[in-house]
């Protein structure tokens, strides 16, 4: 392209929204030249809006500590700056909807990592890797927005990273049913270990409306397009336990699951690692070279060892084996906040922009 894009982040001082300004740095695609929050951060610069909020492990890039940051329902004067727009946003899922649908009509693309659109039937929900395809839909929904450029695309929940990619690696073996139990990193919920004592060894079984997104939005992402929208697939039928545990970044999944066709270990070892998909093929900026990779070790993956495989971009399984009531288990790790999060939305931003989706002003 003849310049980089100009992209803006829509709550651009959260937890996510500071994972999206350090991906993004030295980006060779993108340039953030627009950040937005809060009214009460508007006005100040980047640096002074996250004074003492930092919480990437990188430091803060340099081109961003001075933009000053805008006030994110000036719906018009942001979209004016911008190519397209990151949504991190901390609202409502009522207000999420109309404020990304406000950016979009404006005939800026909105790429979301919030969960608010993941369920309207026009607005795609992608794995890059899994279901490209899903992106046909953006046709129906400018339809509907009365728009030509703008939309709304979606990543999926973080908690899924973990074994939804696995179930799609496997899908000729036809996988009916699957318990899955996650171990949710702090992260997930834009905490640290110094703003949430409470977690130092500790777990809490409970995170809000975490179950059914990881019971429901694989069969989303597995589901087919038909007549604008996105049909879900009937199977494979999840049921799922969400567990948060004392660790920073790294959504660990322990999953079994029933095939209706019998399969050997190394059937399914080599359909994981060979599985690849467009991100893969055009070599995509933020694509991982190997998506997923198998651990023959008993104690791995781990998360301290293994949440950083291919940038975070890349799912790690392991412990496959067969189950004496169920087929197979296994143990899945994502990085949630990168390719659970920024990333992930970073990567189906790049994704839209090589088919032609996103593009300059």
């Amino acid at each position: 392209m003849d310049r980089k894009l100009r992209v803006g982040v829509l709550g651009a001082t959260g937890m996510v929204g500071q994972r999206f300004i350090s991906l993004l740095e030295n980006h060779p695609w993108y340039e953030v030249v627009t950040v937005a929050a809060s009214p009460r951060s508007a006005g100040k610069s980047y640096e002074e809006a996250v004074a003492g909020r930092w919480k990437m492990a990188a430091p803060m890039p340099e081109a961003v500590k001075k933009l000053t940051v805008m006030d994110v329902n000036e719906v018009e004067k942001v979209a004016s700056t911008v190519d397209f727009v990151f949504s991190a946003v901390d609202m409502t899922k009522d207000q999420i909807r109309a404020i990304e649908e406000a950016y979009a009509r404006t005939e800026t693309p909105v790429v979301s990592n919030n969960s608010a659109h993941r369920w309207t039937p026009d607005v795609p929900m992608v794995i890059p890797e899994v279901n490209p395809e899903h992106f046909q839909v953006i046709a129906a929904q400018k339809k509907r927005l009365g728009t030509e450029r703008g939309f709304i695309a979606v990543k999926p929940n973080c908690s899924i990273q973990s074994y939804a990619p696995a179930l799609a690696a496997w899908r000729e073996f036809e996988p009916y049913e699957v318990v899955a139990t996650t171990y949710q990193a702090i992260s997930g919920a834009g905490k640290t270990f110094q703003d949430w004592p409470e977690m130092v060894e500790n777990i809490i079984p409970y995170i809000g409306g975490e179950e059914e997104k990881s019971e429901q939005e694989p069969l989303r992402i597995l589901g087919r397009v038909e007549n604008g929208e996105i049909v879900k697939a009937a199977e494979p039928v999840i049921t799922c336990q969400c567990i948060r545990v004392p660790v920073l970044d790294g959504h660990t999944a322990a999953v079994f699951v029933k095939f209706r066709k019998k399969v050997t270990k190394e059937e399914l070892v080599e359909k994981l690692v060979s599985f690849h998909g467009l991100p893969q093929e055009l070599k995509l900026p933020s694509a991982p070279a190997q998506f997923i990779q198998y651990m023959e070790e008993d104690d791995r993956p781990q998360v301290k060892l293994d949440v950083d495989f291919e940038k975070g971009m890349g799912i790690s399984i392991g412990r496959l084996r067969e189950d004496t009531v169920y087929d197979w288990k296994f143990v899945g790790l994502s990085h949630n906040t990168v390719r659970g999060a920024a990333g992930g939305a970073i990567l189906c931003a790049e994704l839209l922009t090589a088919q032609g989706y996103i593009s300059a002003k």
